[in-house]
């Protein structure tokens, strides 16, 4: 599936934009080039689902397995329940151990639609907590902890904006221990030699790689040229303007179809502007190269819906994919089949007296407020049924069509209000 010149993927992966930080340039590309590595991806089930960040680097790891070198995703049972601080102005929210649980199984589900975990070169999943969780507290800090400066610690990055904001908890402190002994765990059990994943996980990459070399030489005396530990990132998501991608007027663009329907996914994508669109081809599909960068520049258009579709079937399917393409088709053709188009269920009661359409319209999440919704419709940018709104609507039961209505705001927003 994989076209690499001269079987080079390290520059592979660089020319597709998946390389940002590396430890050990000439040792990594080595490895990719000429060697099977395992390396491995981590994931915090913090949320019961992945979003579009997650699916990025999820995708650096399938180019890898594709090009033979073994996968091992890293659930993370234990650290989920400390939170990551990277880059957090706040503490995060600390989450149930049931919780965790269950978006744990929600996680792993998710992640086998995008990285082979049967047939040929098979990926491992693994959860942290089944080795971290065993540990006592004493145990843990004399064998992980006693490596650990804190004033180095301190000085990382990653707590930069826990520190501005009045510092971090010894809790936080702790979860850079967590995830570096992750690291040396699976290179001593598994033979796992690299780590991967966003930017923002650099000062947790390189204190793994520094504690299994420390770690190494208490138990062995063997040197740091010995120690076969690197680490790569991919850079965070963002669009051509600098703007970080992935954002919707209702949060984050996630994966699973309950949180982010697979019509407002495809039309994330296709309402992209024109300058990232040949970047997302190259990120999100394995289209070669060269085809990418002449389809971007003699049709822009077709370039957008082909990624926007190719996108979509590798996210929630082939078959969902083209049921979007159909509900966009019936949409944008005046037909009257609305049975793809994203939905929210209202009691019928609403209509009983008529309802102001404002009112109707706040009780949606097509608007993040009241004020936005009348703004829309003053500026004739709000339609029911195909019939441009007005302030001052009234909406009631004649105006159902089969107990629904359709609400366009602009040109390529649609949500169903199913009335029951």
């Amino acid at each position: 599936m994989l076209q690499i010149k001269n079987g080079d993927l390290f520059s592979y992966l660089k020319e597709r934009g998946y390389v940002y930080q590396i430890t050990h340039e000439d040792e990594i590309k080595k490895a990719l080039n000429q060697e099977k590595v395992t390396f491995y991806l981590g994931i915090d089930p913090t949320a019961d689902s992945l979003h579009i960040g997650h699916f990025f680097a999820l995708m650096m790891f399938r180019h890898l397995q594709e090009a033979g070198h073994k996968g091992i995703v890293l659930i993370g049972g234990a650290t989920a329940m400390v939170g990551d601080p990277s880059g957090k102005s706040d503490m995060r929210k600390m989450i149930t151990k049931e919780t965790v649980e269950k978006n744990l199984e929600e996680v792993k589900t998710l992640v086998k639609r995008f990285v082979k975990t049967d047939g040929e070169n098979p990926a491992t999943i693994v959860n942290n907590g089944d080795w971290i969780n065993p540990y006592d507290y004493i145990s843990f800090m004399r064998d992980v902890g006693i490596h650990f400066n804190v004033n180095k610690m301190l000085a990382a990055d990653a707590y930069a904006k826990r520190m501005e904001a009045g510092g971090l908890t010894f809790l936080e402190m702790g979860y850079m221990l967590m995830q570096a002994y992750d690291f040396v765990h699976l290179n001593k059990n598994y033979g796992c030699t690299l780590q991967i994943g966003g930017s923002d996980q650099w000062g947790n990459i390189v204190a793994g790689i520094d504690l299994g070399r420390k770690m190494k030489f208490a138990e062995t005396g063997e040197t740091e040229e010995e120690n076969e530990m690197y680490g790569l990132t991919c850079p965070l998501l963002m669009t051509n303007d600098g703007k970080k991608m992935g954002k919707t007027e209702s949060g984050a663009l996630w994966v699973a179809r309950e949180k982010t329907t697979t019509f407002d996914f495809y039309q994330y994508f296709y309402n992209v502007n024109d300058d990232d669109v040949e970047s997302l081809l190259k990120l999100f599909t394995f289209k070669p190269t060269q085809e990418i960068e002449d389809l971007c520049k003699n049709d822009i258009i077709k370039a957008k819906r082909t990624m926007a579709y190719e996108v979509t079937k590798l996210v929630h399917g082939e078959e969902a994919a083209d049921e979007v393409i159909k509900a966009v088709e019936t949409l944008y053709s005046n037909k009257v089949n609305y049975d793809n188009v994203p939905s929210i269920d209202l009691e019928k009661s609403l209509l009983n007296q008529g309802i102001n359409v404002i009112e109707l319209l706040a009780l949606t999440d097509l608007f993040s407020s009241k004020g936005e919704a009348r703004r829309m419709v003053q500026q004739n940018g709000v339609s029911i049924n195909s019939e441009k709104a007005k302030p001052e609507d009234t909406i009631t039961e004649a105006d159902l069509e089969d107990n629904f209505l359709i609400v366009q705001k602009g040109k390529k927003k649609f949500l169903k209000l199913n009335f029951n």
